[in-house]
């Protein structure tokens, strides 16, 4: 075998593997686009044949809140509560989080025990 006919043989197969490919992505695409079609909601000009218009059903009014939302000291309270969580989850991280025991990997490189030791030290906000 020649280094033609070897050379025609690789082409010949990329481009019937390619347009394999491509022949079922189109395919695929004109599935999906047929369903979409299918899928549609009924238009307007579709109602004006057959019978009455669909309108679009109203969504359950929310509770009644002004306008700019609830009033100051629930949301200071809101985001007091929040931050308290939040520092109180921070110091459990480490021990829930941790997959193995301190010690149980004396294999690990210096980078996977530095980031432990950040995982294991709690963590203190700072103070302004």
């Amino acid at each position: 075998m020649s280094l033609a006919d070897g050379l025609f043989t690789g082409l010949t197969l990329t481009v019937m593997g390619m347009g394999l490919v491509f022949l079922l992505l189109a395919i695929l695409w004109g599935l999906l686009t047929l369903l979409l079609r299918l899928d549609r909601e009924p238009t307007s000009q579709a109602a004006e044949g057959g019978g009455a218009a669909v309108t679009p059903a109203m969504p359950p009014s929310a509770p009644d809140i002004a306008a700019d939302g609830p009033d100051p000291d629930l949301r200071s309270a809101i985001a007091v509560a929040v931050l308290i969580h939040q520092a109180a989850l921070r110091k459990q991280a480490a021990p829930t989080m941790r997959s193995h025991w301190p010690g149980s990997l004396l294999y690990a490189s210096r980078w996977v025990a530095a980031g432990r030791h950040q995982q294991i030290e709690n963590w203190h906000p700072r103070k302004h």
